[in-house]
C-alpha cells in the first residue's frame, strides 16, 4: 500500500488502486491488499491540488461481500470534507 501511495504522489496509479464507489468517479481511490488471510484497504484522494490525502486505512472485518461499511463511508466523507477545506486554505495562501 505504501508503494501505491508513493506512486500516487508522483501521479501514477497503482494496479491495485480503483475508484471507491459512491464518491463520484475517480477522485477518491482505494488500494486493496490481502495479507495472511486478512484484507486491508487504504482510501485516498488525488483530486485536490495540495497533494495526496489519505482519508482512511483499515482492515476489512466482514467476510461477506466487498461493500465498505456505512460507518467507514461516513468517516471517509467527513475526512474528505476536511481535506477539501485544508486544500482550499492552502490554495488561498498560495495566492497571497
Amino acid at each position: 500500500m505504501g508503494h501505491g501511495l508513493l506512486g500516487a504522489q508522483y501521479g501514477d496509479k497503482h494496479p491495485a488502486a480503483k475508484p471507491l464507489r459512491g464518491f463520484g468517479g475517480g477522485g477518491v481511490l482505494e488500494i486493496v491488499d490481502d495479507e495472511d488471510g486478512s484484507t486491508y484497504r487504504a482510501v485516498y484522494t488525488v483530486r485536490l491540488r495540495a497533494g495526496v490525502y489519505v482519508l482512511h486505512a483499515f482492515q476489512k472485518k466482514s467476510r461477506h461481500g466487498v461493500k465498505t461499511d456505512a460507518s467507514d463511508q461516513a468517516l471517509i466523507r467527513s475526512r474528505l470534507r476536511w481535506a477539501e477545506d485544508v486544500d482550499a486554505a492552502v490554495a488561498r495562501e498560495e495566492q497571497q
